[in-house]
């Protein structure tokens, strides 16, 4: 699936919120016309929903926006933690049916990845041919929330890869044997909650193989805006009454009640 970030932009000035709540980081943003105007990141991982109201009024009463200067209401709709995702979710779906504007989900790893991404080009790290970004999010258990994206500084941009639950392990050696019998991939980058999976996602790196860089990475705002903008424009927009996280997993507790049921009905 090809993502457009450039797009031509209309007469008039498109004013975005932008949040996300998916990871540790409750990343909110004010993004106009495909650029971060404000945004801001606190790490409150167990309190998104008590301060996620609050920082939001903060981040329009910075910029002197009221709800009618806002054009739409940008969400990460997940992957990630299953509490979090659920907030951002919620949040937006009311201010959408509050304020009456279109709301627009996007898929947080990419968010997390396009984030990374224009980080490090911005530093002009740059190298030649195609590069494959994976988000990482932690998911415990030696599995992670990911997906894989290719990019280079043409400004070209694809998904490869639906978002899912992968264990980390199998998933950096397929993408390794996979890089390796491609000619035109240069690089891999790790990016987002690294830390706790440095070890295997790095330990196919052999001299023989495609190098690897990981960057320990935390959501930004700014990327949902700049992808939710850019649906704004080619007039895509979610239905508020349906829209729903996207979790890719049960959570352990939906398991436990399903197993149980099996065993009732036996």
């Amino acid at each position: 699936m090809m993502t457009e970030l450039s797009v031509q932009p209309p007469s008039s000035p498109v004013t975005v919120l932008a949040f996300d709540t998916s990871t540790a980081s409750l990343a909110a943003a004010i993004v106009r016309d495909g650029m971060v105007v404000a945004s801001s990141q606190s790490f409150t991982e167990r309190n998104h929903s008590v301060h996620i109201v609050a920082e939001l009024k903060r981040l329009l009463a910075e910029c002197g926006l009221k709800p009618e200067n806002v054009d739409a209401i940008a969400v990460g709709q997940g992957p990630g933690s299953y509490t979090g995702v659920r907030i951002a979710v919620t949040a937006g779906k009311t201010l959408a049916w509050t304020w009456n504007k279109p709301l627009i989900g996007v898929s947080s790893l990419e968010a997390l990845a396009i984030g990374a991404w224009e980080l490090r080009i911005g530093r002009h790290e740059l190298t030649t041919g195609t590069v494959w970004i994976v988000p990482i999010m932690d998911a415990r258990r030696g599995q992670v929330y990911t997906s894989r994206f290719a990019a280079d500084y043409t400004g070209h941009w694809e998904a490869l890869d639906s978002d899912g639950i992968r264990i980390a392990a199998d998933w950096t050696g397929i993408l390794h044997e996979q890089a390796s019998a491609s000619d035109g991939v240069s690089e891999i980058w790790f990016v987002g909650d690294i830390a706790l999976h440095e070890q295997t996602l790095g330990m196919s790196d052999r001299q023989d193989g495609v190098p690897v860089r990981m960057l320990a990475f935390s959501m930004e705002a700014g990327a949902v805006g700049k992808l939710a903008w850019s649906r704004y424009l080619r007039g895509e927009k979610d239905d508020i009454h349906t829209f729903v996280p996207n979790y890719t997993q049960l959570t352990e507790a939906e398991v436990k009640l399903q197993a149980a049921a099996l065993v009732r009905r036996d």
